[in-house]
């Protein structure tokens, strides 16, 4: 429900942006004149929490600028080194001042007015987190296909997850509160969100092509997300395992049978073969496991010694009105 003047006073702001910022100079200035326009053109309050994670480009002398032309809309937020677009929206929850937070990149493929589409469909359906689903993406072939790998295989390991979205959804004051209650070193706010609220709805928006430079995604990237995303948010790889093991156990037990009867009934020689293949065979599957147990170790090391999900390098708050 849209506030009343008097709560308007109240209230800092209403709706709280953040955006992650990667290389991104020519996209920055357009993106925020466009956000403001869309919330202006509504009538509510807002800020824009621009978090710059590291780039190569101007992109935070972009960001200086519009601070000292928008004081009070804008925060903005440079990180020490590169980490990541999704540590660098959980640390921009940490500034927002918002009832509802919207995530929503900086390139530029879904336009800003589509924020009015979120907003009218959490306030139609009151629910705890909205996402945008895209009618049809504009990303590059590989991208598509990873983003669905990821999508996909995200539903068939946790029932719970949707299967469908976008980074740029809407969520309340109090799920970022939550997210915020989560130390592990890395970040995927996705999986998070679904932890704590089964109240999510959908809404369809634009997908446009890419306008400035090309995608920092690859292949390489989103294989690397994804087998994050499995070992730190759930128990697949150790079920692969479990049941991994039991499956060979069987089919090399099946095996020593077979080899046992051509033996003993037909006299064949087992031979160097056999063995050879079957210890081989064991001692991958060993390896394999150890690897995967390894890789949860090390998180765990990680997670024990509270390594940060991020570090500022320069921050410039939003200024309050007078």
């Amino acid at each position: 429900m849209k506030n009343t003047p008097q709560e308007k006073e109240k209230a800092s702001v209403e709706f709280s942006v953040v955006v992650p910022v990667y290389n991104s100079e020519e996209s920055l200035r357009e993106l925020f004149l466009r956000t403001k326009a869309t919330f202006e053109e509504i009538d509510r309050t807002f800020e824009v929490v621009f978090v710059e994670d590291s780039g190569f480009d101007n992109s935070w002398e972009v960001l200086l600028q519009l601070k000292k032309e928008f004081p009070e809309n804008i925060t903005a937020i440079q990180l020490a080194k590169n980490f990541g677009q999704h540590n660098a929206i959980f640390c921009g929850l940490n500034f927002i001042q918002g009832d509802f937070v919207i995530t929503l990149d900086d390139d530029l493929q879904i336009p800003p007015e589509e924020i009015k589409k979120l907003i009218h469909r959490q306030e139609e359906g009151n629910a705890d987190l909205v996402y945008a689903d895209l009618i049809k993406k504009q990303h590059s072939y590989i991208r598509n296909k990873g983003s669905e790998m990821m999508k996909n295989s995200s539903k068939k390991l946790d029932d719970q997850a949707p299967g469908k979205g976008s980074s740029f959804k809407i969520f309340t004051r109090n799920l970022a509160n939550s997210i915020l209650n989560h130390g592990q070193n890395f970040i995927y706010i996705d999986e998070i969100l679904l932890w704590y609220t089964k109240h999510i709805d959908f809404v369809s928006v634009v997908h446009e092509p890419r306008k400035y430079q090309k995608s920092n995604y690859t292949l390489i990237k989103l294989f690397r997300l994804f087998f994050n995303v499995s070992v730190y948010y759930t128990k697949a790889p150790l079920k692969m395992i479990t049941y991994g093991g039991i499956l060979l156990s069987i089919i090399t037990f099946v095996v020593g049978i077979y080899f046992i009867i051509r033996k003993m009934y037909f006299n064949v020689p087992l031979g160097y073969t056999s063995i050879i293949v079957t210890v081989l065979f064991s001692t991958s599957i060993i390896l394999f496991s150890l690897g995967v147990i390894g890789e949860y170790l090390n998180r765990m090391f990680i997670v024990q010694n509270k390594k940060p999900a991020y570090s500022i390098k320069s921050i410039l708050k939003r200024e309050e009105k007078e």
